[in-house]
């Protein structure tokens, strides 16, 4: 069963938490992180993306970079901008987007349940993400971005959230620049985070990470390396848990550089064999599982795996498993999309433009969009120990960093 806990978070004065909350940081690059800092002091950036207080020619995963960061975090916390917990407590998030909204619990879960499996994962991670994000950890102490977990839900947590929410007032409620909504309770009394504790403990056998591999493998990893130095807080990481029925997987789609040596036709004729080809008139966005957009030579076309290229089984039947084996191994020698620099990878909510728009600017050869891969998907996966393909779910709206920090 799911071992979780509250924890004093490391958060911002309410009144600067829509300036210091900020995007992820493996969603921007270094150059959109300094625009987006850009002229605010308080923007959680400088922590997550101190590279931005340094000059660019400095690399990004020196340690100079990881003390800047350091260097920031204390700074922040003397200047008042972030404010310690006085007791650990637990959080309850709420994100609207276009309003949709979801609504989950923000806790630090156990390492031991990470690597004993009952927090369950579906993708392999990279060994040069992993040691960025143990660098960032070790040095400043603590985990700035949320892992994401997913678990079958739980009607008596459902109501306890709910009940919560609608008694008492939020510490923050804000909408961000790109229009997510971010609300966020603090759950403070001691009989509720008891029953909160409880449930997970008897009702939740199993959570599974949604999003933030290379967070939770990190965060693993430094406790292991601290060894008996390491603190009981270190033990747990930054976790928001949200059931099943409230998430949203987006469709995450594949450019690549080259086609291998073929024109434009051969590269579609040899597509033939495995898929239904045709072209269509507008951007395809597939409706259904087995079908692909394909965007090439300044036109779309509609693929639609014929019956027999493609497996039954939990991985064999996904769709990024199908375009990988199909089209981008055999086809066009991509055999490792961890590693092979001659792919790239786009989430839906950046919408079917900006595949045309890297393709028609003659930095991609030619882009692939897909249909979104399900939670139930990623729970059979999980569940029967298989890895996905990488880059195969992405979740929107994002979860801000800085608004709760675990420390440790």
């Amino acid at each position: 069963m799911a071992t979780i806990t509250p924890f004093p978070a490391l958060r911002p004065d309410p009144s600067l938490a829509p300036r210091l909350a900020s995007p992820p940081y493996d969603v921007l690059n270094s150059r959109e992180a300094r625009e987006e800092a850009a002229g605010n002091d308080a923007s959680f950036l400088h922590i997550t993306k101190s590279e931005i207080d340094l000059p660019e020619t400095v690399d990004i995963h020196s340690q100079e970079v990881y003390d800047k960061a350091r260097q920031n975090l204390d700074s922040f916390i003397k200047k008042g901008f972030l404010l310690r917990e006085a007791k650990p407590c637990y959080y309850i998030y709420r994100l609207v987007m276009n309003g949709r909204s979801q609504t989950g619990l923000v806790c630090a879960s156990s390492v031991d349940d990470y690597e004993k499996g009952i927090i369950r994962r579906h993708e392999l991670t990279r060994p040069d993400k992993e040691a960025d994000r143990i660098n960032h950890m070790k040095t400043i102490g603590a985990q700035t971005g949320n892992v994401l977990l997913a678990y079958r839900n739980v009607a008596a947590i459902d109501a306890l959230t709910d009940n919560w929410k609608q008694n008492h007032a939020p510490v923050y409620d804000f909408t961000a620049g790109d229009g997510i909504g971010h609300t966020i309770w603090v759950v403070d009394d001691a009989t509720t985070i008891s029953s909160i504790s409880d449930l997970f403990a008897s009702q939740v056998p199993f959570t599974y990470i949604a999003d933030g591999h290379h967070r939770a493998a990190s965060a693993a990893k430094v406790r292991n390396a601290l060894g008996t130095s390491a603190t009981k807080e270190a033990g747990f990481f930054l976790t928001t848990l949200f059931p099943a029925g409230e998430l949203q997987i987006f469709d995450y789609n594949r450019l690549v550089h080259d086609l291998n040596g073929a024109t434009v036709n051969e590269f579609l004729n040899g597509l033939q064999k495995e898929f239904l080809v045709g072209k269509v008139d507008k951007a395809f966005s597939p409706d259904q599982l087995h079908q692909f957009g394909l965007y090439v030579g300044g036109n779309w076309y509609k693929l639609v795996a014929r019956e027999g290229s493609y497996s039954s089984d939990p991985i064999g039947v996904l769709d990024v498993t199908i375009l990988q084996k199909n089209v981008l191994d055999k086809l066009l020698a991509i055999k490792d999309p961890r590693t092979d620099k001659r792919i790239d990878f786009v989430g839906g909510i950046r919408g079917l433009a900006e595949l045309e728009k890297r393709v028609d600017s003659g930095e991609m050869a030619a882009a692939f969009s897909l249909y979104p891969v399900s939670i139930r998907q990623l729970f059979d996966i999980a569940d029967s120990g298989e890895v996905m393909p990488p880059k195969s779910t992405w979740f929107e709206p994002k979860l801000r960093d800085g608004l709760l920090t675990h420390t440790f």
